[in-house]
This record gives C-alpha cells, sequence and structure tokens, in this order.
C-alpha cells in the first residue's frame, strides 16, 4: 500500500466523523440535561441559595392529561429559614422549561 493511499483513506475517514458528528448535533432534539439544571439553578438562586441539585440525564415520558412529552426529572435543595427544603422538577426535555414543580 502507497502511503498517499493510506493518507486520503484517514483525511476521508476524518472528514466523515466530523460530518456525522456536526448532522447529529444539530439533528439532536433535545437540550442537554446539564443546561435545563442549570437553568433551573439559576432560577432558585434569585430567591435563595442553594445546597444541592441533581438531574436525570436520560429522559422519561410525562402525562398532563393532555398530552405525553419527553421530560428531564431533576431536583433542588435548599436552607430557607433554617429548614431544609426539596424540590423535584420535571422540565421539557425539547424545550427546557419546567411543566412541573413540586416541594418534596
Amino acid at each position: 500500500m502507497k502511503l498517499r493511499d493510506f493518507l486520503i483513506g484517514v483525511a476521508t475517514g476524518l472528514a466523515a466523523a466530523i460530518i456525522i458528528k456536526e448532522t447529529s448535533e444539530r439533528i439532536s432534539p433535545f437540550v442537554p440535561a446539564n443546561q435545563v439544571l442549570d437553568n433551573v439553578k439559576d432560577e432558585f438562586k434569585k430567591i435563595s441559595p442553594i445546597d444541592g441539585s441533581w438531574i436525570y440525564m436520560k429522559t422519561e415520558d410525562f402525562n398532563n392529561g393532555v398530552m405525553t412529552i419527553p421530560v428531564y426529572r431533576g431536583g433542588i435543595t435548599r436552607m430557607n429559614d433554617g429548614q431544609m427544603e426539596t424540590f423535584e422538577f420535571a422540565a421539557d426535555a425539547r424545550s427546557g422549561v419546567v411543566v412541573d414543580l413540586a416541594k418534596a
């Protein structure tokens, strides 16, 4: 095998990998879970400091009685007047909007 043929193969493989990566990022219909969690944390921080947070990286179906949408589930823990408060939320995986928030 000639060096030229090998280099052409490597260049073709790299170009295909870059194209596939860029295309898959554009096609992905969901907002990254970390970005959703950061947005929720920012809103909670406007009221009081938070102590902890978590989010499931996989989506699950959420039914609001009318439709079923994919959501990320997560939670926030904060101190309020010396009491520990825990909130659980469900955020739309496509837009990042919180669709359900409950004090646990």
